[in-house]
């Protein structure tokens, strides 16, 4: 299990249809369309080898727990591969589709940064902290 902490910001939208990133960086413009998280307290590289052993397993889940204070959290389930490196300074990525770069967390995703509760996403613009849980199962 990794635990990601993030700050929220203005700019957040949330309106891409195929990615949702949280980044380490510490600003956003409203271009970043799929990201729902700034500042960042970890990125792919920083996450344990023994999540990443599991994730990079092409029959793996990697379920990941999206929550603010307050709100019901969403729960994005995506599919891990052998094709993930994990080696990302800044950015953490769950797609739909199965592209893998080195900034990409999870693959065939059921969720989008649009598909997010809206609620999670209002406090996050409104500078909401957020927190992800990710949890790497063998399948």
């Amino acid at each position: 299990m990794e635990v990601v902490h993030f700050k929220g910001h203005r700019n957040i939208r949330a309106l891409h249809r195929t990615t949702l990133e949280i980044t380490k960086d510490g600003y956003l413009t409203p271009r970043g369309d799929c990201i729902i998280g700034i500042m960042a307290d970890k990125s792919l590289m920083d996450f344990k080898p023994s999540f990443k052993r599991i994730a990079q397993c092409n029959s793996s889940l990697i379920v990941t727990i999206i929550a603010v204070r307050g709100l019901e959290p969403d729960i994005v389930i995506s599919k891990g591969s052998q094709e993930l490196s994990y080696t990302d300074s800044r950015r953490i990525i769950i797609r739909k589709s199965s592209y893998v770069t080195p900034n990409t967390a999870g693959i065939k995703a059921n969720k989008a940064a649009i598909d997010i509760k809206r609620d999670i996403i209002n406090a996050l613009r409104e500078g909401a902290e957020g927190i992800a849980i990710f949890i790497a199962l063998r399948s």
